[in-house]
């Protein structure tokens, strides 16, 4: 039996995965005449009297690629997880263009409805392989069992084969993804996530573990998903972020201490005494 047959056998006994469950069809209809596709707007939240994000204010426009960095503890997790629907804030409002109100849906929802996060550990189907894996995540808008046991339209198999090119593994198509390397995973990933079209996408920490050769790759691989989705990079290493930076936020004890093009940034005396000093 193979890998993917035994995932075939587990899910027949077992219960669906959640988030491989029908996709709602909001995000193809988010309104964006105004610009932005997310509007973060006084969102404040406390963890046993320690105040996470402290009237946090974030606008991020259609098809924009937006660096987010600030020192640990500044908010950026916490910030994900609301906009993510996994932590619901005390106060404020988080909006999908002008008319989706976020804080009114569940997490996978949210996830299947446009905004998809990744990680910063990849989490793939090891046992199975490149492809296998990005078919099983064109399972978001359908029934997992319906997708295992149907063959892929054409146009789904042109769609992971234009995905494989984009993330740079075509020639590892076939390949258990078990070996492929840390870069090739986290690429993988964010591959799983393109297949279902977010118009947000959410990457944590990209690069943490990379080589050399896969930071340039990834970067030219966030940079190419500007305009076709909004990208919202969270990122500890300074030299990445010059590399791809259009536009950077800078958090600090859960607000924006400071927002403009990297070298605005890297040369105003609050970001450098609380951050880029250090």
């Amino acid at each position: 039996m193979t890998p993917l047959d035994r995932l075939r056998e587990t899910w027949r006994r077992d219960q669906i995965f959640d988030f491989m469950l029908p996709k709602p069809e909001f995000g193809k209809a988010v309104d964006t005449s105004h610009g932005p596709i997310l509007y973060v707007e006084d969102v404040s939240v406390s963890f046993d009297g320690f105040k996470a994000l402290n009237n946090l204010n974030l606008y991020i426009d259609d098809g924009e690629l937006r660096c987010i960095i600030g020192p640990n503890g500044a908010g950026k997790t916490t910030m994900m997880d609301v906009i993510t629907g996994k932590t619901r804030p005390d106060t404020g409002s988080v909006y999908f263009g002008q008319r989706i109100d976020l804080l009114k849906l569940p997490e996978h929802e949210i996830a299947r409805g446009g905004i998809g996060r990744k990680f910063q550990k990849p989490t793939i189907f090891e046992a199975l392989s490149v492809f296998e894996n990005l078919e099983l995540a064109t399972a978001s808008d359908k029934h997992v069992w319906y997708t295992l046991n149907h063959d892929l339209s054409a146009e789904q198999r042109d769609r992971l084969d234009e995905v494989l090119t984009l993330i740079g593994l075509t020639p590892q198509a076939h390949q258990d993804a078990g070996a492929l390397s840390h870069g090739q995973k986290q690429w993988l990933e964010i591959g799983m996530l393109l297949v279902q079209n977010p118009r947000v996408l959410l990457v944590d920490e990209p690069v943490a573990g990379m080589t050399g050769e896969e930071v340039e790759h990834t970067a030219r691989l966030l940079t190419s998903l500007a305009g076709r989705h909004s990208v919202i990079v969270v990122e500890h290493d300074m030299a990445f972020v010059r590399s791809i930076a259009r536009k950077v936020t800078v958090l600090h004890q859960g607000s924006v201490l400071a927002e403009g093009s990297m070298d605005q940034v890297q040369n105003d005396p609050r970001v450098i005494e609380v951050y880029l000093g250090e």
